[in-house]
Order: C-alpha cells, then sequence, then structure tokens
C-alpha cells in the first residue's frame, strides 16, 4: 500500500514538474513573439476573421503596441489605446466607443501579447515546424476565456483562436511585416469623411 501511495505521488510530483516545465517554454515562446510583434515602430499584416457571431471578412491591419487600425471592404477602425472609431462603408456613421478586452481582441489579433502574462495558464505543444500555446483563464468572468495561438519558428503567428462564453472566433495571419507607423494612423480624422454621421456611444 505505502509503495502505491509513493509511486502515486511521484507521478503527480513528475506531472506538475511536466507542466510547470510546459509553461515556461510557453511563456518563453510568447515573450519572444511579443517582442517581434510588438516592436516599438509598430507592423504591419493581412488578416481573415470569422466567428459565429461576426460572420467572415479579410483585410489588413497596421499595429503599435496597443493601437490598432485595421481596414475591411466593410468597415475601417482606429484604437489610439482609449477611444475606438468604426467607420461603416454601408451606412457613412462613425461609432465611437471604448471597447473591452474581448472587443479589442475581435480586430487586433496580436492582442494576445498584452495578455498573456497575467491571468491565463499556459501551455505549448510542437507541431512540426510551429508551436501552439494554449492560454485559458484563470478568471472564469474574463472576457475572453480561452486562445490557441499557432506561431511560426521564426516567431511570427499565423493563427490565433478566441473563445468568449461558447463563442469562438477565427483569425488567420499574413504578409507580417515589421514596418514603422505614425501615432496619427490609430485617430479617426473627421476631415477624411466630411459627410459621415458621427455617433458618440461611450
Amino acid at each position: 500500500m505505502m509503495k502505491k501511495i509513493i509511486l502515486l505521488l511521484c507521478m503527480v510530483l513528475a506531472s506538475v514538474c511536466c507542466m510547470a516545465q510546459n509553461a515556461k517554454e510557453a511563456l518563453k515562446v510568447l515573450d519572444k513573439t511579443a517582442a517581434i510583434v510588438g516592436r516599438n515602430g509598430g507592423a504591419y499584416a493581412g488578416f481573415s476573421i470569422s466567428g459565429s457571431k461576426l460572420g467572415a471578412t479579410n483585410g489588413t491591419i497596421a499595429i503599435k503596441g496597443n493601437k490598432f487600425y485595421a481596414h475591411t471592404p466593410q468597415a475601417t477602425i482606429w484604437f489610439n489605446g482609449k477611444t475606438q472609431w468604426a467607420y461603416m462603408k454601408a451606412t457613412n456613421e462613425v461609432n465611437v466607443t471604448t471597447p473591452n478586452e474581448a472587443k479589442q481582441a475581435q480586430m487586433n489579433p496580436y492582442k494576445f501579447i498584452t495578455l498573456y502574462k497575467s491571468g491565463y495558464s499556459l501551455t505549448s505543444k510542437k507541431q512540426g515546424n510551429t508551436y501552439q500555446i494554449h492560454m485559458v483563464a484563470q478568471d472564469k468572468k474574463r472576457s475572453i476565456q480561452e486562445l490557441y495561438i499557432t506561431i511560426g519558428k521564426n516567431y511570427i503567428p499565423s493563427q490565433v483562436k478566441m473563445r468568449q462564453g461558447t463563442n469562438w472566433t477565427t483569425i488567420n495571419i499574413t504578409n507580417f511585416k515589421a514596418k514603422n507607423q505614425s501615432d496619427a494612423v490609430f485617430t479617426f480624422n473627421a476631415k477624411e469623411f466630411p459627410k459621415a454621421e458621427v455617433i458618440d456611444l461611450r
């Protein structure tokens, strides 16, 4: 009986050590990814997005830290780190909001680079030449409960899948380029849309 207990304890300890090592590997990969994606000057990429509530679209995105500018055939979105402006082409309206982290992440596939360091359990799995990082929220009230991030050996992510409640959103990322961005890119300029109706929803 004692031998069985000792064996069981050894197995539990080995499992805990393995999980801790796995979490360290995931953190290491994400740190390297964040250094490339979150470079001070900014970056640019193409993306396609699909989800049960969002439908599907594609476009381009410029990022710089927590700021982003996304353009699709249907809409253009500016986010300066606090305020978001969404221009809807069909209605010629600009909706002004202060989005939560889930709303930001739905349009900014790189939002995970500011999420992973706190409040998430991390695991890593190697698949061929890519890493698959799994992030699970430790707080059940967190707006984004779960993420899967596929990262290449060059530490550039190619896909982000995120779960909000029971709804999954998938974002595929292409043609990532390190490219300096002006801060002005991330703020809506009303002079460029003189006939648009601005609706403040804050």
